[in-house]
């Protein structure tokens, strides 16, 4: 047995060996790494330069092309990105260890090996908006906002590379193919894609915008019949055309053996394709109430859709979207054109901007049905309370702390926490500019920045809250908030308007700002709110109040499924002349 001084000596010489290894490790994956990606792009694919968002993409596989293999799960792939200014072609742009990167913050901590490397510039224009500023900022191109597959974007052809951070390569990558225009979708006998420029959005633009809506025509419709139409607004995420609706039976193989990973269940292209179809064989039967249904067009600058609502950043989309958009479509289509006569709906981002738009235009609908909401309490913002907690990643004691969940599965086991999502949407583009979740809202709901951009709700790296935009954000866009606060004004307007449906186990934890909200309504007096609010018992997002049918069924019938009670709420609303078909009432 060793002796005491013995003893101090092994102890020394351990915590000097653990001094080595640590410097050794910071040696191979600090902060510094000499590599270099050194892009240019030919002249064929324009002379005057670009202003944009340069992404290094690297994946350790080639199961598909790394532009689609960035995500918020533990398969991501890496991503690095950098703004780029005027860059003109044949100029060599450095991508160093400086830049910002995720999953990984840096060169730095890439293990050494072959990797498929390839570079996207997502291209910005130049707005010059009516409040005074100048920004630059993706415009969309008819895919949705969305940075991979987006039309004049380029990017070049993966190739594989031998990596290692603490080599001064230097690896020259060139941009060799631009993305090529998206082909309009075609009018059918039922589906019709009209399009207007919007006068409010081209004012504060400073450029020619516009909405489309994809219009499900009714059964029967003729311009000269005295037959009137309620509308029911499908309020979602970019729609490429009127989804769920096929005239032909399905193609598709029900026992194709592809595993649907949400799910669990494989032949679900079958599943959706004999919905479509039944939606349009209901659709055309002679008993069924005759409607005119809508999915709005509204993507724009920073996402793709506009959250149905007047924004400092992003412009009017509210009133073009309720002045504008749905009166043009009513009067082509014979709709009642007031507002008895219009329903809102949708989940998700839809079902926020069903209840935003109820809440916020409370005369000019006369329903909403809101499933699985975006935060419509902003004490509940997902995991965050923006306006107590001082920091949006961690909950931080005295000795300790703990990160926030972004994601879930409703077993409650974490994919992702709120600070990994937030530090992917920074790789992806500066100044709120991912066109991803935690941009859109800070985008809509923020005041505008010196720089022109959003006020940032917190520090992107840090977490770090600005409790001034969160003040704001609760005077325009806290949906719990403004009800209670304008009930007085508003409750009679929306007296047995309000249904809201989530699952008590939503992915992003949805389900606790409906609680919060269902506190209030079921609170309320003169008038009581005498609508509904339901959780689906361990239902994932996005659970749409059907107790009868699993959400990979429910999620397509929004359509149909509420009808019942709309046809109950026209009972007690329609005027007696109201020239509706179908209807019973």
């Amino acid at each position: 047995m060793l002796d005491q001084n013995s003893s101090y000596f092994g102890l020394i010489m351990v915590f000097l060996l653990i001094l080595s290894i640590g410097s050794c490790n910071q040696a191979q994956y600090g902060d510094i790494s000499p590599l270099q990606f050194q892009v240019t792009y030919p002249a064929e694919f324009g002379e005057e330069g670009f202003d944009g968002r340069l992404l290094l993409l690297i994946s350790n596989n080639d199961e598909k092309e790394p532009r689609f293999q960035i995500n918020d799960n533990n398969h991501t792939q890496l991503v690095f990105g950098l703004d780029v200014e005027n860059w003109k072609p044949e100029e060599v742009l450095v991508v160093d260890g400086s830049v910002f990167g995720y999953p990984l913050g840096s060169f730095a901590e890439i293990p050494p090996g072959d990797y498929y490397v390839q570079v996207l510039l997502h291209k910005y224009e130049t707005f010059n908006l009516s409040n005074g500023h100048t920004v630059k900022l993706p415009m969309d191109q008819g895919e949705g906002q969305q940075w991979n597959i987006s039309p004049e974007n380029l990017y070049s052809t993966p190739k594989k590379v031998d990596i290692d951070p603490l080599r001064p390569d230097k690896i020259a990558v060139e941009l060799d193919t631009e993305i090529p225009p998206i082909s309009p979708e075609e009018d059918t006998e039922y589906i019709k894609h009209i399009r207007i420029q919007s006068d409010l959005l081209t004012e504060f633009w400073g450029r020619p915008m516009h909405l489309q809506a994809n219009v499900l025509v009714p059964q029967g419709f003729d311009k000269d019949s005295p037959d009137r139409y309620p509308l029911m607004i499908f309020h979602g995420h970019f729609p490429k055309t009127f989804e769920d609706f096929r005239t032909e039976p399905p193609s598709a193989d029900p026992d194709d053996g592809i595993y649907n990973a949400r799910f669990g269940i494989t032949g679900y292209q079958y599943i959706q394709e004999k919905e479509a179809y039944d939606f349009y064989q209901q659709w055309i039967s002679s008993d069924f109430p005759r409607f005119i249904a809508i999915e709005i067009q509204h993507q724009n600058p920073y996402y793709d859709d506009s959250y149905a609502v007047n924004s400092a950043n992003i412009g009017p989309y509210g009133d073009a979207i309720t002045y504008e958009l749905i009166p043009h479509v009513e009067e082509l289509f014979n709709g009642v054109g007031e507002g008895w006569g219009r329903f809102t709906y949708g989940g998700s981002t839809g079902g926020w901007e069903a209840l935003a738009v109820q809440v916020f235009y409370p005369t000019e609908y006369n329903g909403c049905f809101a499933a699985c909401p975006d935060p419509i309490d902003f004490r509940a913002f997902t995991q965050v309370n923006i306006y107590e907690d001082d920091n949006a990643y961690y909950d931080r004691g005295d000795f300790r702390q703990v990160a926030r969940p972004g994601r879930r599965n409703n077993k409650g086991q974490l994919f992702s926490t709120l600070e990994q999502m937030n530090y992917r949407e920074l790789a992806l583009g500066s100044h709120t500019r991912s066109g991803d979740q935690y941009d859109i809202w800070e985008a809509v709901y923020s005041p505008v920045g010196e720089n022109g951009y959003p006020k940032r709700i917190w520090d992107k790296k840090t977490g770090e809250i600005d409790k001034e935009v969160a003040v704001y954000w609760r005077e325009n866009y806290d949906l719990r908030y403004i009800v209670e606060r304008d009930w007085e004004t508003i409750g009679k307007d929306l007296e047995g308007k309000i249904h809201i449906y989530c699952g008590d186990m939503d992915n992003y934890y949805l389900n606790n700002a409906v609680v919060l909200m269902e506190d209030f309504l079921e609170a309320t007096t003169s008038p009581y709110y005498a609508g509904e609010v339901d959780y689906g018992d361990m239902a994932e997002h996005c659970w749409n109040g059907d107790h009868e049918n699993p959400n990979y069924i429910s999620r397509l019938r929004y359509n149909t499924m509420y009808l019942p009670k709309i046809k109950e709420r026209l009972k007690r609303t329609a005027p007696k002349n109201h020239r509706l078909v179908n209807w019973g009432i």
